[in-house]
């Protein structure tokens, strides 16, 4: 274990970043249960355990908020959205965010083209053309709502449903405070890591994914691990979907990292002992932390999923 390089801030001053998150869902060959889902493989060079296979997203960017970005959604507008995530404004972002991501990471766009229907790249021309504006967006050359706009497109913001609310727990040298949505995969696109950020993309059954995992042949982190239990639940795509569109509320998990005699364990709301718990003492390098979220990470694959398991 290295030293931390530069001092960094007391654990209770991190304040978690916006981010959104998108699960992207289809069913299997034939269009037959069971379900698959989008995921993409982190840089190995990453900070934060990279090599580890997790779903589109990142932060929520200020353009993601933009009015030019709002004009661009279809079918939920930002009083819509903040009262869906209970906030009191800007919400929209975050559905702007997760298709941005969504976009940038693996190459798909969920969006409605002038006439109306889900925007479709089988023609080269078109797949070429959306991956040069791909390559802009990642280079900050335009926005999003710039592409929507020189393109015609509508963002496909009805189509994506709140599902879960994860927060970094406290003590984190990083924290992030992130939505998770679920879509239905655009059926006339093809995903494509970016190469930068991610290096692979794959379809993977969540029972095979998390099956890999405690296997040793991939590496999951605590919150994919949850989600991919909650969704493994269902055996097809409509099936998830109808489930998530139906959620009237869906609570902020916020775990807490403690220690036992064997290391660090996760307690989430309702486990016995959360309320009681303090905050353990994190590793604040990068290398500490990251084994630290491998070990947490690993336990959680070998128990069953608690509660409604979208935690």
């Amino acid at each position: 274990m290295t030293a931390d390089p530069m001092p960094r801030p007391p654990a209770a001053s991190v304040v978690p970043r916006p981010a959104a998150t998108v699960m992207l869902v289809r069913d299997g060959k034939g269009g037959g249960a069971p379900l698959e889902v989008l995921m993409v493989r982190r840089n190995l060079a990453a900070d934060f355990v990279g090599g580890a296979f997790v779903f589109p997203g990142g932060g929520v960017d200020p353009a993601d908020a933009s009015p030019e970005a709002a004009e661009r959604c279809t079918g939920r507008d930002d009083r819509d959205a903040s009262v869906v995530l209970g906030l009191e404004s800007g919400g929209l972002a975050y559905w702007v965010a997760a298709l941005r991501e969504c976009f940038e990471e693996a190459g798909l766009l969920l969006a409605y083209d002038r006439g109306g229907t889900l925007l479709s790249l089988v023609e080269p021309d078109a797949e070429d053309r959306f991956g040069a504006l791909r390559g802009d967006l990642n280079a900050g050359r335009c926005s999003l709502a710039d592409i929507c706009r020189d393109e015609h497109l509508l963002l496909a913001t009805d189509r994506l449903h709140y599902f879960a609310h994860w927060i970094t727990p406290e003590g984190a040298p990083r924290r992030y405070d992130t939505r998770f949505f679920v879509a239905a995969a655009p059926p006339d696109q093809t995903p494509a890591h970016d190469a930068g950020e991610t290096v692979a993309d794959v379809w993977l059954q969540p029972a095979e994914a998390l099956r890999r995992h405690r296997k040793g042949d991939i590496e999951l982190i605590f919150p994919t691990i949850r989600m991919l239990q909650a969704i493994g639940r269902f055996a097809t795509s409509d099936e998830l979907l109808a489930a998530a569109a139906a959620l009237d509320t869906v609570p902020a998990v916020l775990p807490r990292v403690v220690a036992d005699g064997r290391g660090l364990r996760i307690l989430l709301p309702g486990d016995p002992g959360y309320e009681e718990a303090g905050t353990a003492s994190i590793p604040r390098n990068a290398e500490g932390f990251n084994q630290a979220v491998r070990s947490v990470s690993q336990a959680a694959n070998e128990e069953p999923p608690a509660g409604d398991g979208r935690r």
